[in-house]
């Protein structure tokens, strides 16, 4: 993998992500766990009274529309929070990846933490270590 300057995109989705297996997992635990927690909300009849609430509220029938956008935006924070957490910045799209449905770089970014900078660990083998 060749670094890339900060000016051009990483050429493929390999050189911008270097998670291992257990950062995999915590991607999919973090999306997962919202998911769980509106499942079991809807089995005990939450959504039915967040509807009823937003259908008696000021803004009537009408605030039914904000749901979809108030749900993304909470999915869309959550999913760039845990890419800047693990070192990925939400904003950077490598060249060959673009177009529905990886455009999520080309919003802003609602990370709810600033991007982690993670240190590269450098090894030698033995034989380069004699010389």
């Amino acid at each position: 993998m060749t670094p890339t300057s900060p000016q051009s995109p990483p050429a493929t989705m390999e050189e911008l992500d270097n998670r291992t297996v257990p950062g995999w997992f915590l991607s999919f635990s973090a999306a997962m766990l919202p998911f769980c927690a509106f499942c079991y909300g809807h089995s005990r009849g939450v959504t039915t009274r967040v509807v009823e609430r937003v259908v008696k509220s000021p803004v009537g029938v009408y605030g039914l529309f904000a749901l979809p956008f108030l749900t993304l935006g909470m999915e869309k924070s959550i999913y760039d929070t845990v890419q800047a957490w693990q070192g990925i910045d939400p904003n950077v799209r490598p060249a060959d990846r673009g177009g529905f449905p990886s455009g999520g770089a080309e919003l802003p970014s609602f990370s709810l933490v600033p991007v982690r900078k993670i240190a590269k660990k450098l090894t030698q083998s033995a034989t380069q270590s004699e010389n």
